[in-house]
């Protein structure tokens, strides 16, 4: 949690570097929470990045887990929702982001619903 919450700014390479320890695995939702969880809702700064590099990474991690733990991915997607609350450009990242995942043939129904439903706004 301390790593994915980390305001360096290398975080993003360093939640990736801790994705590749032995200790984590996508397939344990606490490790997926603990770490991506904690980037995504408890370090803005970098997950809301200019370039969209966060987004981007979220989305790469949804498309996994919308596989093998959509219900996961339902509580992970959370961040990306919120686009209201940030400037015209993120708002726009954010929103190429969901229309990727609407766009999957095979789009968990628990994905489906949020990501529609913030298109749809």
């Amino acid at each position: 949690m301390l790593q994915g919450a980390n305001p360096a700014d290398n975080a993003l390479e360093q939640v990736k570097a801790q994705m590749s320890h032995p200790a984590f695995t996508l397939k344990n939702p606490n490790r997926i929470r603990s770490l991506i969880g904690a980037f995504c809702n408890r370090n803005p700064a970098r997950f809301h990045a200019k370039d969209g590099a966060g987004y981007r990474f979220l989305k790469e991690i949804l498309v996994t887990l919308n596989q093998s733990n959509p219900q996961v991915a339902s509580r992970l997607i959370d961040p990306l929702l919120k686009l209201a609350y940030y400037d015209s450009a993120r708002q726009q990242q954010m929103r190429n982001v969901l229309q990727e995942l609407a766009d999957m043939d095979n789009l968990a129904n628990d994905l489906y619903e949020k990501v529609e439903k913030t298109l749809e706004q």
